[in-house]
């Protein structure tokens, strides 16, 4: 008894004294009377009194009522809620029953009662889940899925296009479930313990003839055998250990067939280390971006160096830049090969030093690597290649995402990032304040600008357009359009005329937040998409915690920390950036089917906090350590923090879902169905394979046999869904997480088969290793 008592006692004062600080704060007045009931019941305890288990059983009743009102009837926010006050009541009513007290045989039904509604969710559809049925009819049966051999996988998303929809279809809603493994290899590539926290394994292989291509986070290049897996030969760009980098990831490789259209030679099994042979001239090439800024071409057949190209096989990225900080700039995502040149763009670190490398995009000769155009925000109008005396401009807005092409307009289009500082606009020029967070279209000829949409006017939440485009034709009104589809960060998906840039979908103009430090400035309004996975505004009710008293924390951050909405500027106080910068959607962009025009993708609902910090006085020991925690923006006047918006016992301050898979129609723009994704299962000791919803990295592939393909999710399988519906089909266990977008391909058999990477990934916490695995259907 005395032990209960005081139990209640310490949580009464938890409640009422935080509830206290949250009322100040103009929150809910809740916590302050569950705190005097807590302690109500604490003293009535120990006077043996029954009217104890009178005050529960309302408290009950009323945190019930309470919950619905806030909530609905929603399994998390209820469960959370209710979960540890009804535990609590069962040592009440055993004593009271053992006792023979009335209190007992009160706080009992109300017990049962509460706890049958507080679980009555489970049984019910949630109220986030949209369910539907997309058709399988094709609607454009000469729809464009690039120039790809059937069985083959020739570029990032396929082909140039960026569709990541494969013309296969052996595997079918009817037998996906079985799948299993034909075979598994080891790269031998894991993060070390010199690397840096963001180290990933997010590479999706390509197929050749009858050979796979993989790259590693320390940008190996891996040739497998497609039937069985087996090592082929091995190139080790053999890049240096830099503690500056924040990325240290290899998205994939780039392909230029061989010329005059004759087949990709069989490949060459080589005892000697391929990094170590150098080809006289190669006739068709891999390309591999390396993390210390290099671009090497690579026989496909042997893993030889391809003299004709640059310099031995090697590119010097860092030629003409502004500033040469080691690990500063770099290329995570394969570079583009269309019109005869193969287009290189990179990534500059975010917020690490105002005075940083430029964000150009290049064009080289695929053949010998001159230089035959550049491009570069910061001086978009000149794209003759730069003298060898002068430089690019000073981190100027880059493009560190997978660009797309179509040859036939002669134009690719590069998802733009913006410039570093992110949080801080006072440093940047009309040119690249007008590029900034965007897609541009530039001709393969000339780099010159064909048009420009831009995402976010004057970005000061790092919302980079992080995805590929993905290119189709679609059916409208006025007829048949080339379509471009692109997700942001933001939740919203742009459906844009391809050839001239003019939005398919309406883009209407919203007021946005005001209010910013001194000399910087926040757009009065904001671009958003009539279609848009885009989030309802937070509200203290939307907070979350795995107990009461997490939960009531994270609704004091919320009240302490400045916000106003999406778009709510940076501060000194803190503010709430959601969606997050982790994006509704990231570079795993989404899959589209052409001949159905249809798109599948991952949405995701994460709350971060942006907080700048003057550096004057700062300690700023521990800052750069990547792109979460502080960022020491050398030369501005702040520094920044950036973090997710986490409970005291790390778990998301707003409640779940936090991840979906979503089908939509292309021709509408409208949501067809919306299902919950992925467990907790590989976040828990306890691996518990409760379906949460989950957030995850990574993209996915359709088929035209109607299933799709993706890993990504925080536990460590790959899953196949069903196109239509969104149902799961089927899931294999991976033996690391999955943070890379799968492929499909026909082996020499005409098996189809389906690849994984699995490596995991560093700052999202999922398993590391080293693995590709394959699966087909049984025999």
């Amino acid at each position: 008894m005395i032990v209960l008592s005081v139990l209640f006692l310490v949580i009464g004062l938890a409640l009422l004294l935080g509830g206290g600080w949250l009322v100040s704060l103009d929150g809910s007045l809740y916590y302050v009377v569950a705190g005097v009931a807590f302690i109500a019941v604490a003293l009535l305890l120990r006077k043996r009194n029954k009217i104890a288990n009178l005050i529960y059983a309302l408290l009950l009743i009323g945190t019930l009522i309470w919950s619905i009102m806030e909530s609905g009837l929603s399994w998390w926010p209820l469960a959370t809620r209710m979960g540890l006050f009804l535990i609590l009541a069962v040592p009440l009513i055993l004593l009271a029953l053992f006792k023979r007290r009335s209190g007992g045989r009160l706080l009992l039904p109300v017990w049962v009662a509460t706890a049958l509604v507080t679980i009555s969710p489970l049984f019910m559809t949630s109220p986030t889940t949209v369910e539907g049925k997309m058709t399988r009819s094709v609607t454009m049966s000469d729809a464009d899925t690039g120039d790809v051999n059937q069985g083959e996988w020739n570029a990032y998303g396929r082909s140039n296009l960026g569709q990541r929809f494969s013309p296969l279809a052996q595997i079918t809603p009817d037998n996906a479930d079985q799948l299993q493994v034909a075979w598994q290899y080891q790269t031998g590539d894991k993060k070390g313990p010199k690397d840096v926290g963001e180290t990933t394994y997010e590479a999706t292989p390509l197929k050749l003839g009858n050979a796979l291509y993989v790259c590693t986070p320390h940008n190996w290049v891996v040739a497998l055998d497609a039937d069985t897996g087996e090592e082929q030969w091995v190139y080790d760009a053999k890049v240096p250990a830099e503690s500056q980098r924040q990325h240290q990831t290899c998205r994939g490789v780039s392909y230029l067939p061989p010329s005059n259209g004759t087949p990709l030679p069989p490949i060459q099994k080589e005892s000697a280390p391929a990094e170590s042979l150098t080809s006289m001239k190669c006739n068709a090439q891999l390309f591999l971006p390396t993390s210390d800024a290099r671009l090497v071409a690579i026989d496909p057949t042997t893993g030889a160096r391809c003299a004709n190209f640059a310099d031995n096989g090697e590119l010097d990225l860092m030629h003409n830049m502004p500033f040469k900080q080691s690990g500063y700039y770099y290329s995570t995502s394969p570079p583009l090969v269309a019109g005869g040149v193969v287009i290189v763009s990179g990534s500059v670190n975010d917020n690490y030093d105002v005075n940083s490398p430029s964000g150009v995009i290049r064009a080289y000769d695929v053949k010998t690597g001159e230089l035959k155009w550049n491009w570069d925000s910061g001086h978009p109008d000149d794209t003759t290649p730069i003298g060898p005396d002068e430089t690019y401009a000073t981190s100027s807005p880059n493009s560190w995402s997978v660009a797309s092409a179509d040859e036939k307009l002669g134009l690719a289009y590069f998802p733009m990032g913006n410039r570093t500082p992110d949080q801080l606009g006072m440093y940047r020029t009309p040119a690249e304040e007008k590029y900034a967070t965007s897609v541009v279209a530039l001709s393969l000829e000339t780099g010159q600008v064909a048009w420009v949409q831009q995402f976010v006017h004057h970005d000061l939440w790092d919302m980079d357009t992080p995805a590929q485009p993905a290119l189709l034709d679609l059916d409208t009104p006025t007829g048949k359009q080339p379509a471009l589809v692109v997700p942001t960060k933001q939740g919203d998906v742009y459906v844009l005329n391809r050839k001239t840039g003019e939005p398919i979908f309406p883009i209407t103009e919203e007021l946005a937040p005001q209010g910013t430090i001194p000399g910087d400035y926040a757009a009065k309004t904001q671009p958003t998409s009539a279609f848009s996975f885009k989030p309802a505004k937070l509200t203290e009710a939307d907070m979350w915690g795995a107990t009461p008293l997490d939960q009531l924390m994270c609704r004091i951050q919320f009240k302490q920390l400045r916000y106003e909405g999406r778009y709510t500027p940076p501060s000194e106080q803190g503010s709430i950036v959601y969606p997050g910068n982790f994006g509704v959607f990231n570079w795993g962009s989404i899959a589209v089917d052409p001949k159905r025009q249809q798109m599948f993708g991952m949405p995701l609902y994460l709350a971060f906090t942006s907080t700048l910090v003057p550096r004057e006085g700062a300690d700023l020991t521990n800052a750069n350590k990547g792109e979460q925690g502080v960022n020491s923006n050398e030369g501005a006047e702040y520094a920044v923090q950036l973090k997710p918006f986490l409970s005291p016992l790390g778990v998301p301050c707003q409640q779940p879902p936090w991840g979906y898979v979503a089908g939509a129609d292309l021709k509408t723009g409208k949501t067809v169905w919306k299902h919950k994704n992925g467990t907790i299962e590989d976040m828990t000791p306890f691996k518990l394979p409760i379906k949460m919803g989950m957030p995850g990295i990574g993209g996915p592939v359709i088929t035209d046999g109607g299933v799709v393909f993706m890993a990504a999710s925080v536990d460590n399988y790959l899953r196949a869904y069903d196109m239509s519906t969104g149902e799961e089909l089927w899931k294999g266990r991976l033996p690391a997480g999955g943070q890379a977008t799968p492929m499909t391909y026909l082996n020499s058999k005409g098996e189809q088969m389906v690849v994984q990477v699995a490596g995991g990934h560093g700052s999202i916490g999922t398993t590391i290793g080293d693995y590709v695995v394959a699966y087909k259907l049984k025999k």
